[in-house]
């Protein structure tokens, strides 16, 4: 799929219609700075608020847009197996080049469970799938032993890991075959997660460093690890601050002070608090990024 720095990037609204303008011009925005992937429809792209016809306009115009330069993946997961069916077969008719699928939530599942639900997903389409292993929203943790069950269907594969536990992210890399790709989840730990075998980032970061985070990755897949991380460490409080309130919210804020979208999100997340916003401006103002 792809190697280094993809961007988990935001769906920009506009008086609650998806804005097309906003969209393409953030998507030329990463063009311009060597994003490596675009990920559409995930957490920070608030999926679970849009409808099935509002998904295909925005898979459209990140397909159309992109026009082949670099990958398009789309979040297609969902806690019912038969929806996430739906949508993936979708994402692959509109032209998508790979798939998204998060852990299922609320109703959650067992390891068992899961090896049948994403294994179902898989048979359904021909598109390559990466799992979205982030307990912290989903209430539930892929195991290891899982990762490896499942790389052995033929298109899975890789898995972007939001554990936040290098322990397990270090298990998976002993359990499956070399090639199978493992994503930083968080934008805190793609330096670590590269050190334990990784293959890039899937992040929400990059909305508004796209350069920056690819270039963290170029170092360290150059072996310049030390470069890396002072990359890694310049740009830790800010990712705090992305974080510091549920994202997307603070992505959305940021992208607002940069001029490229309204910060505007649909409920039931609402703008960012003041005080957050007020540090947030600063971190931004003192790096450089407005």
């Amino acid at each position: 799929m792809f190697t280094g720095s993809g961007v988990a990037i935001v769906t920009p609204f506009k008086d609650g219609q998806i804005d097309v303008a906003g969209l393409e011009k953030l998507v030329d925005f990463h063009l311009e700075n060597d994003t490596q992937a675009l990920i559409v429809l995930g957490t920070t792209g608030e999926a679970s608020t849009q409808s099935y016809e509002e998904r295909e306009l925005v898979i459209k115009t990140a397909v159309e847009r992109v026009n082949g330069k670099i990958p398009v993946i789309i979040g297609t997961g969902s806690n019912s197996t038969e929806t996430a069916i739906k949508y993936s077969k979708q994402a692959e008719a509109l032209g998508a080049d790979g798939l998204l699928l998060v852990t299922p939530y609320y109703n959650k599942a067992t390891q068992k469970g899961l090896i049948a639900h994403f294994t179902a997903i898989a048979n359904s389409t021909k598109l390559p799938i990466i799992l979205y292993n982030v307990p912290g929203r989903t209430g539930l943790n892929i195991a290891s032993e899982t990762v490896a069950a499942l790389a052995k269907v033929e298109n899975i594969i890789g898995v972007k890991e939001a554990s936040g536990n290098i322990s397990q992210i270090v298990d998976i890399k002993r359990l499956v075959p070399a090639d199978f790709k493992i994503y930083s989840g968080n934008d805190d730990q793609v330096t670590p997660i590269y050190g334990c075998g990784g293959n890039g980032v899937i992040s929400v970061s990059a909305n508004a460093i796209p350069k920056e985070m690819q270039e963290m990755c170029r170092l360290f897949e150059a072996g310049k690890v030390q470069e890396a991380i002072q990359l890694q460490v310049k740009y830790k409080h800010f990712i705090d601050l992305l974080f510091v309130e549920v994202n997307p919210i603070p992505i959305k804020a940021a992208l607002s002070l940069m001029g490229y979208i309204d910060n505007e999100l649909r409920l039931p997340l609402t703008p960012m608090e003041e005080a957050n916003l007020l540090k947030l401006k600063q971190e931004m103002a003192q790096l450089g990024i407005i």
